[in-house]
């Protein structure tokens, strides 16, 4: 979705241009979908993960070309940050073991970025939502990736606000930083999975990814130290939203968010949606935009692929002239390990599945405010976040659960809904028993990255940390000191592949009377 441009500036013309020729696209979307062989193939699964490379002392490398150009795989592309790789795993049936065979695939090619960073830059591949040791420092413009859509998203940016700007992405007083580039997009690294979706089915589905996201991204969390600062436990989602968050008049809504309600009316609603709601960024034209790519029938609408690539909704439509249309759910982090990620895939991919089964739509039976709160809430408090779910009937309404008991009620549904798609039994039951495990225990990666923290810094790993205590030079050195022993421990730790809620804390700390206590977890 990351659709190239080839140039950098644009004319005040081209944005009118552009918006015609974006509204055209859409006519003849309406044409393509219509036709009744249009998606009937199986469903498909695939992903894309972003991944920190991570140097001596667990801070950002900023090799990422360097890196690209020495592996030479075409899965492996450059990101918006210097200190950013995205790997592009390959579509699979949905039949079957897909999610072990995507996490499979994504061990595997983490593991050789790192075979060929390490010896060469002392860096290696992280999977992880932010990454402890990035400060506001490393995330400006000397970060961007040298390519030309990058430089054209600087551009834009600086179009529409003045730069450097004050954004708040974690509590107390440090939560507040400058951000001077659209390089801050680099500070976030996500784990999005795609899912093909029957034109017939598309609006249904699309609301069921939307009320399934809230419980699977609480079960997920693995995002608590945004830019070094303690934020919520998904702190990629503010951090992600206001760095591009700007409302410079009515077009200018923010281009990162939930959505404005439920979509309904045919399989190009939520495409309107994108391009009605949201101003031109990039006008860049391609004088055959809507002939056949090589080796297909369909248009490739790329004026629409770019406009939909700069409206980063956290569930996104895609139309792929290879013949169908896709979901891409886009809130999910990355890491802490493959097998977790599987998991959570398989959590909200079946999840959305059961929810649509049988074309029922969602919209029916929640108030899309609530599917909002839901996601907010869940992205702040992980696992404790109250979530709104409907009832069992219409007339008792929505109920509120605490996410871990919800997530734990809903992980039947969503085997059901894996299974009814072909999903073998035994591997529905590995990754949600996983899923499981990690709700019961609270053990997220969120979860284990703050009480490693504490435990680093000497205090009991069941104790609230003290954000409005004054700043020093030798405490933030000393701070810096131990973000990089904790980035280092989950680099080794993710890199050994276990699943996040079996992982061991650092050793932990004895205080005075301690000898008799147990330390609590999961708290």
């Amino acid at each position: 979705m990351g659709h190239g441009v080839g140039q950098i500036g644009f004319a005040e013309r081209d944005f009118a241009r552009f918006r015609v020729r974006v509204v055209d696209c859409l006519r003849v979307l309406e044409e393509v979908v219509a036709d009744p062989g249009f998606g009937a193939a199986a469903a498909t699964v695939g992903a894309e993960l972003e991944v920190f490379l991570v140097a001596e002392g667990g801070r950002p490398a900023a090799v990422n070309g360097a890196v690209c150009e020495i592996l030479g795989d075409d899965r492996v592309v450059l990101e918006v940050s210097r200190s950013n790789l995205e790997v592009n795993l390959t579509a699979v049936p949905l039949a079957g073991r897909p999610f072990t065979t995507m996490a499979t695939e994504a061990r595997r090619l983490v593991a050789a970025i790192t075979r060929v960073s390490l010896p060469r830059y002392g860096a290696r591949a992280v999977p992880i939502g932010t990454l402890p040791t990035l400060t506001p420092d490393d995330v400006g413009a000397e970060a961007l990736t040298d390519v030309p859509r990058y430089h054209a998203l600087e551009s834009a940016w600086d179009r529409r606000r003045s730069r450097p700007f004050t954004l708040r992405v974690g509590d107390g007083h440090r939560g507040l930083v400058e951000a001077r580039s659209v390089a801050l997009q680099g500070a976030a690294c996500s784990w999005q999975i795609h899912l093909t979706v029957p034109p017939d089915h598309f609006c249904s589905t699309f609301n069921a990814a939307q009320l399934a996201t809230g419980p699977a991204l609480a079960a997920a969390v693995n995002s608590p130290l945004p830019l070094g600062r303690s934020g919520w436990q998904e702190g990629r989602i503010p951090l992600y939203e206001r760095g591009f968050g700007d409302r410079q008049g009515r077009r200018n809504r923010a281009r990162v968010g939930f959505g404005r309600g439920w979509v309904s009316g045919g399989p190009v609603a939520a495409f309107k949606e994108s391009v009605y709601g949201h101003d031109v960024l990039l006008p860049a034209f391609f004088p055959a935009g809507n002939e056949p790519p090589a080796g297909t029938a369909l248009p490739a609408l790329k004026e629409l692929q770019t406009h939909l690539s700069t409206v980063w909704s956290w569930n996104r439509p895609v139309y792929d002239a290879n013949g169908h249309l896709r979901i891409e759910f886009r809130a999910l982090p990355s890491g802490p390990t493959p097998l977790d990620m599987a998991a959570n895939a398989a959590f909200l991919v079946g999840l959305t599945l059961s929810l649509a089964a049988g074309g029922n739509d969602v919209a029916s039976r929640l108030p899309f405010t609530y599917a909002k709160a839901n996601f907010y809430r869940a992205a702040r408090q992980g696992p404790d976040a109250l979530l709104w779910w409907p009832s069992g009937t219409s007339a008792a309404g929505p109920r509120r659960h605490r996410a871990a008991d919800l997530v734990r009620e809903l992980i039947p549904a969503a085997r059901t809904g894996l299974e009814t798609a072909g999903v073998a039994g035994e591997e529905a039951r590995m990754l949600l028993d996983l899923l499981d495990q990690r709700v019961a225990t609270g053990r997220t990666g969120a979860w284990w990255q703050l009480r490693a923290r504490q435990v680093l810094a000497g205090r009991r790993p069941d104790r609230q940390d003290d954000e409005s205590r004054p700043d020093s030079a030798a405490a933030a050195a000393l701070g810096r000191l131990r973000a990089g022993e904790l980035t280092e421990r989950y680099a080794t730790l993710s890199a050994q592949g276990a699943p996040v809620h079996t992982w061991a804390l650092p050793a932990e700390p004895r205080e005075v009377g301690d000898e008799a206590e147990d330390i609590p977890v999961g708290q």
